[in-house]
């Protein structure tokens, strides 16, 4: 292209300015050739005209477009050259507050001088494993570019941080080692990785300093080599250090500061363990006081003192160690206080005696007083014959005493190092190493001296091997894509080396001139000038004769010669240096002892060429100068270096100030100049910079292709074709073999022409669309023209009709208003008449009105007067009448009672009173004369009765007699009849009070049903309102209530403590890991907890039955058991076992109690046989009477042993509620559960011996009753009395009232006294209405307790029909049409499969079921044809009289398989191999899911049925090692997952069948029985709770590192929407060196592929029957990861942040939430840790230029934190000129309206994070007893129980 096509109008360029360096224009007319001015626009208008010539003012460089401003990489820019590297570098500091910038192989870093937050753990996670380009630029993107190809090419690497002070270098340098640190840890407890790291703030300590351009600048150079092993984990490492700045400890400048460690001991000097070394403030000693300003604002000395002597212990410097370096450097503060004082005759001086601080200084270093105050004022001459002692001035002695504390602060700096180093060293054999050289930049001053040409010179050598790198990279890269290259000149630096270091150079000479005895600096300049003044790099200031100037490749260096001889001398005497060898402390004699030689550092295993070593000879003036030694150092280590493949970083100090992001242009291009940055643009711009792939290249400039182009398939060939159409000359690019190389300026041209197409389909679509609108808009003319006329012409009709009208209607109104006007004065008249008429006429009716009023009003008055008149009249006549009859009554009433009393006083009177008297006495007398006579009638009958009774008594006493001598002990059974008494009295007192209790209870039960049905049809109208509230919600969406933020603030807080329990789990995990990799030999021992086992449980099987019994002496009864734990209560009760005792006392005496009885059947039946039998007795009525009486014996018992079942049911019952209640621990749930067992056996052995002894008994009575009618006479009845017409029951009671009166005194048969019946009738009766009112009270129980339960059963239905009604709404509303169908679909699938598991289970209830039925089949016709032998016996026998003497046998329940596998302890090894070891997942895959689980238990229920603990602990224990052991060898996700679902379900088993009731309430009846019996299993529970963690963790960790590497590739650069994405220039994006160089590149990822991995995970865990929650927990916790790596990528990648990738975004965010519905785990809450990626997505989609915007972006930017919305903002990248970038204002005003969130202060999200995971318990539904275990397991040793 020629000069006039590109200088055109609107072309912007660059022109010099003082202030800024570079300034912006704009040219305003196009530029023709050899013309003399430039027409240009600044960019305040200012208008501008540039001289331009062809030599002395060339054009102006050219400005890039706007799309390139703000690149990562310098090299991508269009125009190379130094006003866009520092617009550039400006653009991407100050607006996008980025500090790092790559220029090719160069890390730019500027010196923010504010701590930025990227360069946390989430950081270095995020770049470990990137290329370098992929992610933004970053010291760490270097350090992993170093790490991967030590790596790959198996090279040792270094990295070379350089830049003056201030810049930043020590702190990239720390960074640097820190990521060294982080990826490639030791793998051993060593932590030499912390080591490393622990040397920095030592060497920051004693080597850094405060200057006046930083506050902690190094003031030596240092190169840390970090050796690595084969696997590449750090394993030692080793510093090498150059040139300490050792002038500073005596001398510090204006405003600076000594070494940190000086102000550090100082400022603790108030510690106790250093007032010892006399140590004041720093302003009391003259080398800490010298800059006049002792502290650095935000930094604590004392702090940092800590800090430094931690990390000393860290290292393993002993206690005294450290505290003999502390001596050592107070020694130096000391030394310099010591004051000499100058003698009279100025050639000699003296220290005064008396000097605190020489004292100190001998005392701390341990050495003369004398001696060292003499030699340092006295120095020693040695000549050939003899030696001198000669005095020194003050000057001299004070140089001296300076020097002597420099050498002593040298050789404390390099023992320091030394056994830094021996720490370091490594343990194994280093295989490679990375070094980090970080060392002084060029530095130039107002006067430079020895260290700034010593710096200088180490920045000649560094540059020249940074050229030839660079220029070998860029002939390697044209090489390798085969394009022919030319030599490119570029500047060698060759020249200005030789001249320093050459024979003769300046060092040469400085060393020469240091021999001469009298030699001094003035004499080495005239040197320097006579040698050198030819050599172009060499000059002579003209007014100065003691300075040179060297020609550097940064810049022009003045030299003062002053000090140069002195300073490279290093001359210490060698007096003082024998007083400090002497010293007592072995350290500081240590430090003096002169060396053979250097060691070299053994973790050093680089072959590099040492430097020549000189023979060591006695004569100190032969040991080698600094510069000498300098010289070495340096030359060994860029032999090391170029042994290395480099990484540069150049840092760069933006301004002198010390302000955060302030940049100074004039500062940053100096530097730029003299770090190589801008030497490495020029390289790269002599050849092709940019370079494009091929589809790329397609992608971006297809618009300028036709169209018949665009169909070809070789996109290589189009894009040649394009490039010799649009280009011109063919050495503007070159193709190669996977990129397009461009020359500069050329992709600008491209731009442009892409540009100017866009510009002119922009022009043509605007040309079309506004005709088009113009065409339009007359159509709308024109049509509305035409409407206004049409509807003005109708106006003027209207308007003359409205004329026509209004005429009509006027003269209709005139009419009207006439006719109107005269008929109103008409009325008007007419009216008045009317009215006068009216008031005349009323005013004379008024008149007459009145006076009729007045006359009414007189006759009133008249009436009321003359009736109170006659009233008055006659109350005065009735009350004289009154009073004249009064008067009267009472004179006869006097005379009436005077004539009375004198009758009363006659004889007469009383005759009369007394008339009928005597007839009742007599009467009554004659009664009481009868009733004593029948009195003694009936008293002599009685008499007579009782004499015959008596006599009848004594007979029958006799007979009892005779009849127990005969039967031996039955009077045992009165005395049971006795106790069964007592205990139906206490049975009917027990009623009583169950009777009240169970009144109480029934009312507060109804009281609770009615409660509960209010509560009910609460609910139901609340599930309504709720149904109503569901749709109401869907439509508008309202936010949650503070009840709802109260929950999920509690939520979060339990997640937090589960995350924190799980992460100290996990830490558990490593530890036990790091500690089998020490142990590999050994087994798994650490953790074998141990069971606990209840009291209940020491059980033993003893007795014959299958039920356990306890051996025991306690004596006690059964109902003061049960009234003990009543007393006792649950808590004591549960766990005292003298119940249990008690209850086996009383069984075994009932065993014993059988036994007699059995006995005395056996003597009666021999009696029996003795006698011969008797005939029968044809009377049936005593028959009946024997069977009723053996029914009333028999029904006793069964009273008696339902009333001990409902005592003991009680018991339970009372203990549950208790349980329930009081003690809802899992350990008293436990003994509760024990507790419910044995009573139960007990009960179950105490039915079956009350069977035995009813029996028993039965048969004793029969025989007692046969024995009876064989020894009575034929006349047994009860004689009869005289009064025969009494009727028998009287004579029954009678005599049954005088046997019980009898009875009492004398131990009466109960049977004679009971022979009516009466009692026993009686007694049945009572126990029939006490049992009548028990199963009453019962059955009512039971009725409402059932009743309760049904109705809160049908509340959590309820509730649980609402909470899924309202998922399955939420969940359809969000629903295509055929998704919903699909959802329909998959409903009424799962409702059919669990109808048929319903049925399945039920057809094999009813198998079962059949099986009884058909065994109690068998049974019974067992039994039948023993009874039928029996009766065919008994027909062979004769007809005796039938007995109830048969032997009944109680029959044991056959035991169905009880779902237990028994097997030996010798094969528990074969088990676990078989069932573990040698497990896969797909030797049953064809079974029931979790079969190793169900086995385990299955075996773990057998080992506690049989009661062994021993086998129980070892399989246990056994089992979680082996499950440990396979998951350690194995790191496959269907593995692991395996054994997830297996250890879940084993843990379920053993919580289910625990017997806890927290964990039976979904339990079947069947599956209760088969609880555990003997042993607490809560520890093993938590255990394998805790190995469930481990492998939840392990399988994250394993799917994580499956679906890492695509996440990126499938979520940000696969374009799931074709077409969508643009692609701008992307510089060295993805050159990083140490990629794969397969020819498909590096592996690409698409959406689907990562859809489809997730979706694998998903059918192996549901294959495996996980649980789908925790199926849905590791769905999540899957989405964080993707969630977080995104993001991550997002806010570190600047390429990705645009519209487009937004597009992307969203769409790929919406393809995983589909996954999530279709998969039904949406409400797993995964979708929610999408939420800040999508949020992302729509930002970068949103537009961003108003206020109103940026309001918008805070309130949809929720889930995102302000730094990473202002990050997003500041990467956002448009990918042409006609987007628009976010302007900094804008920026700036989301930061402010973003001020007041309260966001984590990290920019990153932690991708390590890891919710906390919740193992819900999930009974299984699976019955044991109906396990198959498939026989290709080869567990046929198993045993099914």
């Amino acid at each position: 292209m020629s000069v006039t096509e590109l200088y055109t109008k609107y072309t912007r360029v660059w022109i010099p300015d003082p202030e800024d360096v570079w300034r912006a224009a704009e040219i305003t007319r196009d530029y023709q050739e050899k013309e003399p001015v430039l027409h240009l626009k600044l960019e305040d208008e200012t208008p501008l005209q540039y001289p331009v010539g062809p030599s002395s003012n060339p054009l102006p460089f050219l400005r890039n477009p706007d799309i390139l401003v703000g690149e990562n990489d310098l090299t991508a820019l269009s125009y190379l050259h130094e006003p866009a590297v520092l617009h550039n570098l400006k653009v991407r500091f100050l607006e996008s507050n980025h500090i790092y910038t790559y220029c090719g192989i160069v890390l730019v870093a500027i010196n923010p001088y504010e701590q930025l937050q990227i360069y946390g753990e989430e950081v270095i996670t995020a770049y470990s494993g990137q290329n370098m380009g992929d992610m933004d630029p970053h010291i760490f993107a270097v350090a992993e570019e170093a790490y991967k190809q030590m790596a790959r090419n198996e090279r040792n690497q270094s990295m070379i941080v350089s830049g003056e002070s201030g810049a930043g270098k020590t702190v990239s340098a720390k960074y640097a080692m820190r990521y060294f640190a982080t990826v490639g840890g030791s793998s051993s407890d060593a932590n030499v990785e912390e080591k490393v790291l622990a040397s920095s703030p030592i060497m920051e300590a004693i080597g850094n300093a405060k200057t006046t351009r930083n506050d902690n600048s190094s003031r030596f150079g240092k190169y840390i080599q970090i050796g690595f092993n084969r696997r590449y984990h750090i394993i030692g490492a080793n510093m090498r250090t150059y040139l300490l700045e050792k002038s500073r400890v005596v001398f510090q400048a204006e405003d600076e500061r000594n070494y940190h460690i000086f102000y550090q001991l100082c400022a603790s000097a108030s510690l106790p363990e250093f007032r010892d070394l006399s140590l004041t403030s720093a302003e009391d000693f003259t080398f800490t006081s010298m800059g006049e300003n002792i502290f650095i604002e935000g930094v604590n000395d004392a702090e940092d003192f800590k800090k430094t002597r931690e990390a000393l212990t860290l290292l393993g410097i002993k206690d005294s160690s450290q505290s003999n370096i502390f001596r050592v450097l107070a020694s130096i503060l000391h030394l310099g206080n010591v004051e000499i004082r100058s003698e009279r005759d100025g050639e000699s001086c003296h220290i005064s005696g008396d000097d605190v601080h020489l004292k100190h200084f001998c005392r701390l270093l341990g050495v003369e007083l004398q001696q060292m105050e003499h030699w340092l004022c006295h120095r020693k001459l040695a000549t050939a014959s003899e030696t001198y002692v000669k005095n020194m001035s003050s000057k001299q002695s004070a140089n001296a005493r300076d020097a002597l504390a420099k050498h002593i602060y040298a050789r404390m700096f390099d023992w320091i190092v030394e056994h830094i180093n021996v720490v370091l060293q490594a343990s194994s054999k280093q295989h490679s190493f990375i070094g980090v050289l970080d060392i002084y930049g060029f530095e130039t001053f107002d006067i430079n001296s020895f260290e700034q040409f010593c710096i200088n010179y180490a920045n000649e050598k560094l540059q020249q091997q940074f050229n030839s790198h660079v220029f070998k990279l860029e002939q390697e890269e044209y090489m390798k894509e085969q394009i022919p290259w030319t030599l490119i000149d570029f500047y060698d630096n060759q020249p200005c080396i030789d001249l320093i270091e050459a024979r003769l150079g300046v060092l040469d000479l400085l060393d020469e001139e240091c021999k001469v005895p009298k030699g001094t600096d003035q004499n080495w300049a005239q040197k320097l000038y006579k040698q050198h003044l030819s050599s172009a790099h060499f000059q002579k200031p003209r007014m100065s004769n003691i300075s040179f100037i060297i020609v550097h490749f940064a810049d022009k260096v003045e030299y003062q010669c002053d000090g140069f001889l002195e300073k490279n001398r290093d001359t210490v005497y060698e007096e003082q240096i024998n007083i400090l060898k002497a010293s007592q402390f072995q350290l500081v004699a240590d430090l003096f002892h002169e060396k053979d030689g250097v060691p070299t550092s053994k973790s050093s295993k680089v072959n590099v060429r040492s430097a020549k070593t000189t023979t060591k000879t006695p004569n100190r003036e032969h040991r080698q100068t600094v510069g000498h030694q300098f010289r070495s150092s340096l030359h060994l280590l860029m032999d090391t270096l170029n042994a290395t493949t480099p990484h540069y970083v150049r840092c760069i100090k933006p301004n002198d100030y010390k302000e955060a992001f302030s940049f100074d242009s004039s500062r940053a291009v100096q530097q730029l100049r003299a770090c190589g940055v801008l030497e490495t643009i020029r390289i790269s711009a002599a050849g092709y910079p940019s370079r494009w792939t091929y589809l790329d290249f397609f992608s971006r400039y297809r618009v300028l292709l036709k169209k018949s182009d665009m169909m070809l398939a070789d996109k290589k060939l189009v894009c040649k074709n394009l490039l010799e159409t649009l280009i011109k000359d063919p050495d503007m690019f070159q193709f190669g073999k996977t990129k397009i190389f461009f020359r500069a300026g050329q992709v600008a041209y491209l731009e442009k022409l892409r540009a100017d197409k866009f510009r002119a389909a922009c022009i043509k679509i605007q040309k079309t669309v506004r005709g088009w609108l113009q065409r339009v808009r007359y159509r709308k003319i024109r049509k509305a023209a035409i409407t206004l006329q049409r509807y003005g012409r109708g106006y003027m009709a209207r308007r003359y009709a409205d004329f026509l009208r209004l005429t009509r209607a006027a003269i209709i109104c005139q009419k009207q208003y006439r006719m109107v006007r005269d008929r109103r004065a008409f009325l008007r008249v007419r009216q008045a008449v009317v009215t006068i008429q009216a008031f005349t006429r009323g005013m004379f009716t008024r008149r007459i009105y009145w006076e009729f009023l007045l006359h009414h009003k007189a006759m009133i008055i008249q009436k009321n007067v003359r009736g109170w008149i006659q009233r008055t009249k006659f109350r005065r006549a009735r009350v004289a009448a009154i009073i004249i009859q009064c008067a009267y009554r009472r004179v006869r009433a006097k005379r009436q009672l005077k004539q009375l009393k004198i009758e009363a006083r006659s004889a007469e009177h009383l005759k009369k009173l007394n008339t009928g008297m005597e007839n009742k006495i007599v009467q009554l007398q004659r009664k009481v004369d009868d009733q004593s006579k029948e009195f003694k009638s009936q008293s002599e009958q009685l008499i007579l009765l009782n004499t015959s009774l008596s006599s009848e008594v004594n007979k029958l006493q006799k007979e009892l007699q005779q009849t127990r001598s005969q039967q031996g002990e039955g009077g045992q059974l009165q005395e049971e009849l006795k106790r069964l008494k007592e205990e139906l009295e206490e049975a009917s007192a027990q009623r009583k009070t169950l009777e009240e209790e169970y009144g109480t209870e029934k009312w507060r039960l109804q009281q609770r049903v009615e409660e509960l049905e209010r509560e009910n049809s609460l609910l139901k109208s609340e599930k309504e309102e709720m149904n109503q509230r569901i749709l109401q919600n869907a439509k508008t969406a309202e936010g949650g209530s503070k009840a709802a933020k109260m929950e999920a603030g509690l939520q979060k807080e339990l997640d937090l403590e589960r995350q924190r329990y799980q992460n100290l789990l996990k830490e558990f995990s490593r530890l036990e890991q790091r500690c089998e990799n020490l142990k590999e030999d050994l087994s798994l021992t650490k953790f074998q907890p141990g069971h606990r086992r209840n009291t209940s449980n020491q059980s033993s099987l003893e007795s014959d039955s299958n039920y356990p019994s306890i051996s025991t002496s306690e004596v006690g009864d059964t109902e003061d058991s049960l009234q003990l734990v009543e007393e006792m209560g649950m808590e004591k009760a549960a766990m005292d076992i003298s119940v249990f005792m008690k209850l086996q006392k009383r069984v075994r005496e009932l065993e014993q109690e059988r036994k007699r009885l059995q006995a005395n059947v056996d003597k009666m039946e021999e009696l029996s046989k003795r006698k011969g039998p008797e005939p029968r007795s044809p009377a049936s009525e005593e028959e009946t009477a024997d069977l009723a009486y053996n029914n009333l014996k028999r029904q006793e018992l069964e009273t008696e042993n339902k009333k001990l079942k409902n005592d003991l049911n009680e018991l339970r019952k009372a203990i549950a509620e208790r349980a329930s209640q009081n003690s809802p621990s899992n350990e008293m749930q436990d003994s509760y559960h024990v507790l419910l067992s044995q009573l139960k056996a007990a009960n179950e052995e105490l039915d079956a011996r009350k069977e035995e002894v009813l029996i028993l008994k039965t048969q004793i009575v029969s025989t007692a009753q046969v024995l009876e009618n064989s020894d009575q006479v034929d006349d047994h009845n009860v004689p009869e009395m005289d009064n025969r017409k009494e009727p028998l029951d009287k004579d029954k009671a009678l005599s049954s009232y005088h046997g019980l009166s009898e009875s009492k005194n004398s131990h009466l048969d109960w049977c004679y006294v009971n022979e009516d019946g009466e009692m026993a009738l009686a007694y049945q009766g009572l126990k029939q209405v006490a049992r009548l009112l028990e199963a009453q009270l019962q059955s009512q129980a039971r009725q409402h307790r059932d009743e309760l339960e049904a109705l809160h059963t049908q509340i959590e239905l309820l509730r649980n029909d609402i909470e899924k009604k309202q998922d399955i709404l939420n969940y359809m509303s969000s629903l295509s049409p055929d998704a919903k169908v699909e959802y329909s679909v998959q409903q009424e699938i799962t409702r059919l499969t669990n109808d048929n598991l319903d049925l399945k289970e039920l057809v094999e209830k009813l198998e079962k079921n059949e099986k009884k039925l058909k065994k109690q089949l068998r049974i019974y016709m067992k039994k039948v044809q023993e009874l039928e032998a029996c009766q065919a016996a008994m027909d062979q026998g004769g007809r005796i009289k039938p007995e109830l003497t048969r032997q009944v046998t109680v029959q044991r329940k056959e035991k169905d398989f009880e779902g237990m596998l028994e097997y030996n302890k010798e094969d528990e090894s074969l088990l676990l191999k078989n069932l573990i070891t040698d497990m896969r997942p797909n030797m049953v895959s064809a079974t029931v899911p979790c079969l190793p689980a169900y086995i385990l238990f299955m075996c773990i229920r057998h080992a506690d049925y049989i009661n062994d603990d021993q086998k129980v602990e070892s399989l246990l224990t056994s089992t979680i090692n082996a499950i440990k052991k396979v998951l350690k060898k194995s790191d496959d996700f269907e593995m692991t997952s395996f054994w997830l679902a297996n250890t879940s379900r084993l843990l379920h088993c053993l919580k289910q069948y625990s017997g806890d009731e927290a964990f039976m309430t979904q339990n079947t009846s069947k599956q209760n029985e088969h609880c555990l019996k003997n042993f607490d299993l809560a520890e093993y529970r938590q255990v394998l709770s805790d190995l469930s963690i481990q492998i939840y963790q392990q399988l994250i960790k394993v799917a994580e590192g499956i679906i890492q590497p695509m996440i990126v590739s499938a979520m940000l650069e696969s374009e799931s929407i074709p077409s969508l994405a643009g692609v701008k220039p992307m510089g060295y994006r993805n050159r990083s060196s140490s990629m794969d160089t397969d020819a498909d590149g590096h592996t690409s990822y698409t959406l689907e592929a990562l859809i489809r991995q997730l979706g694998q995970f998903h059918s192996i865990m549901s294959e495996h029957g996980l649980d789908p929650e925790i199926m849905g927990q590791v769905v999540r916790q899957l989405f964080h990861c993707i969630n977080a790596v995104t993001l991550n990528n997002l806010l570190l990648r600047k390429d990705v942040c645009s519209w487009s990738t937004g597009m992307q975004l969203r769409y790929n965010t919406s393809q995983m939430e589909e996954w999530l519905r279709a998969n039904n785990l949406y409400q797993s809450k995964a979708a929610a840790t999408l939420e800040p990626i999508i949020q992302a997505a729509q930002l970068l989609q949103v537009k961003k230029k108003t206020s109103q915007d940026g309001e918008a972006i805070c309130s949809l930017c929720s889930s995102l934190t302000s730094q990473q919305i202002v990050k997003i903002l500041n990467l956002y990248t448009p990918l042409n000129e006609f987007e628009e970038r976010v302007t900094v204002a804008f920026i700036r005003n989301i930061q402010s309206r973003l001020k007041d969130r309260n966001d984590p202060p990290q920019l990153l999200v932690d991708t390590k994070q890891m919710f906390p995971v919740l193992f819900p318990y999930t009974p299984s539904a699976l019955s044991l007893e109906t396990l198959h275990i498939p026989a290709s397991l080869g567990l046929n040793f198993l045993v099914r129980v």
